[in-house]
C-alpha cells in the first residue's frame, strides 16, 4: 500500500514538473530568440537596427528577422547564390560585373532577353519598359534595377547594346549586358527564360519579363509585352509597396473598343496619334499621307518591305535612329481594325481642333 502512495505520488510530482519544464525552455528559447532578432530593410539588407522603425535609405518600414531562422529563409529561400551563376558579363557602358554578387544580391529585379538585331518581340518588349520605367520614375536604378542581357553576344557588342538603349531612350537604372555565349546560355536556362527550338517561333527566346526580390526569394514571370501599368504595379507589390491608385472613380460600363486595344497593345509603345513622336512617328493622318495597300502590308510585314529597301520605309528607318519596326505576326482582320482605328482617331481629333482653335467670341 505504501509503495502504491510512493508511486502516485511520482507520478504526480511529473505531471506537475512536466509542464514547467516546457515553459521554462519556452522561455528560455523565447529570449534568445528575442536577443538575436534585429530588424532588417527588405530592400537594403545592410541597414539593420535592434529597433523597430524605417529604413534610413528608402523609408521603408524595417522587418523584424531573427537569426535563429533556418538559413534558407534568411537567403531567400533555394534562390540564393548556390542558385545563381555568379559569371562574368559586360554592361553597355564596358564595366565588368557578377551576375549574382553584382547584379542580383540584396536586390529587386526585372530581367527580359533580347537582341538588338531582332525584328520581332525585343522592339515591343523594350519600348514597353521604358514605359514601364517612367513610370516608377527614379525608383528605378535605386530601389529597382531593370537588366536586359543579350542572346546574341557575338553581334551584341557593348557599344552596339548602347546605341541600342539610347534609341529607345532608356533612363538610368537600366543595364544592357552581354558575356560569353555559354554563360548567357546558363543564365536564360536558371531563370527559365530559355525556349526550345521552334522553327514556327523565329524570335527564339521568349518575351518573358523576370521580376524577383533577392531579399525575400519571391519570383515571377510575365510576358514582357503587357501593359506597363500591370506591369508596373506587380513590380511594385513584389518589392513591397502598396499599389498606389491614381484616383478612385465609380465604376463604369466596361467598353472596350477593338481597335484601341490593339494600338494600345501592338502600337502604343511606340507611336501616337496626335500626341507628337515617340520611339517611332505620329500617326496622325497617317491614313491619308500614306497608300492604304502600302500601309496595310508595312503594318503586316515591315522587316520584309525595309528588306526590300522600300524608299518609304528607308526614310522611316534612318529618320527614327535606324529601330526597326517589329514584326508581331498580326493577322490582316487585325491589320485592318488598326487602320481604320487611326483613320477613325485622326478623324475624331480634326473634328475637335477648330473648337479649341477657334477662342473666345468677340
Amino acid at each position: 500500500m505504501r509503495i502504491r502512495y510512493v508511486k502516485l505520488f511520482l507520478i504526480g510530482a511529473l505531471m506537475l514538473n512536466v509542464p514547467l519544464l516546457v515553459h521554462s525552455q519556452n522561455n528560455n528559447g523565447g529570449a534568445s530568440q528575442q536577443q538575436e532578432a534585429v530588424y532588417v530593410c527588405p530592400m537594403h539588407p545592410e541597414v539593420k537596427s535592434k529597433t523597430a522603425g524605417s529604413c534610413s535609405k528608402c523609408g521603408m518600414t524595417l522587418k523584424q528577422q531573427s537569426n535563429t531562422q533556418p538559413k534558407a529563409a534568411q537567403n531567400g529561400g533555394p534562390f540564393g547564390a548556390s542558385y545563381f551563376p555568379n559569371v562574368t558579363l559586360t554592361t553597355q557602358d564596358g564595366k565588368t560585373v557578377r551576375f549574382y554578387d553584382d547584379l542580383i544580391k540584396g536586390k529587386v529585379v526585372a530581367i527580359n532577353l533580347i537582341y538588338t538585331t531582332c525584328k520581332y518581340n525585343c522592339p515591343l518588349e523594350t519600348a514597353r519598359l521604358v514605359q514601364v520605367q517612367k513610370m516608377l520614375g527614379d525608383r528605378v536604378g535605386k530601389d529597382i534595377f531593370f537588366y536586359s542581357i543579350s542572346i546574341d553576344p557575338a553581334n551584341d557588342t557593348p557599344e552596339a547594346l548602347k546605341a541600342y538603349a539610347e534609341k529607345y531612350h532608356v533612363g538610368p537604372g537600366w543595364l544592357f549586358l552581354t558575356g560569353k555565349q555559354e554563360d548567357i546560355d546558363l543564365i536564360s536556362k536558371k531563370l527559365g527564360l530559355d525556349a526550345l527550338p521552334n522553327p514556327n517561333d523565329p524570335d527564339r527566346h521568349m518575351p518573358s519579363l523576370l521580376i524577383g526580390n533577392a531579399t525575400t526569394g519571391l519570383w515571377m514571370r510575365n510576358t514582357a509585352t503587357d501593359n506597363p501599368r500591370f506591369l508596373a504595379m506587380k513590380i511594385q507589390q513584389i518589392m513591397g509597396w502598396q499599389y498606389v491608385k491614381e484616383g478612385t472613380r465609380a465604376a463604369a460600363n466596361l467598353n472596350i473598343d477593338k481597335g484601341e486595344y490593339l494600338f494600345a497593345t501592338r502600337c502604343g509603345a511606340c507611336h501616337t496619334i496626335g500626341q507628337g513622336d515617340k520611339v517611332g512617328p505620329d500617326l496622325l493622318g497617317v491614313t491619308k499621307t500614306r497608300d492604304r495597300a502600302w500601309l496595310a502590308r508595312f503594318i503586316a510585314v515591315p522587316d520584309k518591305v525595309l528588306a526590300e529597301k522600300d524608299p518609304i520605309a528607308t526614310a522611316l528607318f534612318k529618320k527614327y535612329k535606324e529601330v526597326q519596326m517589329p514584326n508581331l505576326g498580326l493577322h490582316e482582320v487585325d491589320v485592318a481594325t488598326l487602320i481604320q482605328y487611326m483613320e477613325a482617331r485622326t478623324a475624331a481629333l480634326n473634328a475637335a481642333e477648330p473648337a479649341t482653335k477657334a477662342g473666345p467670341i468677340k
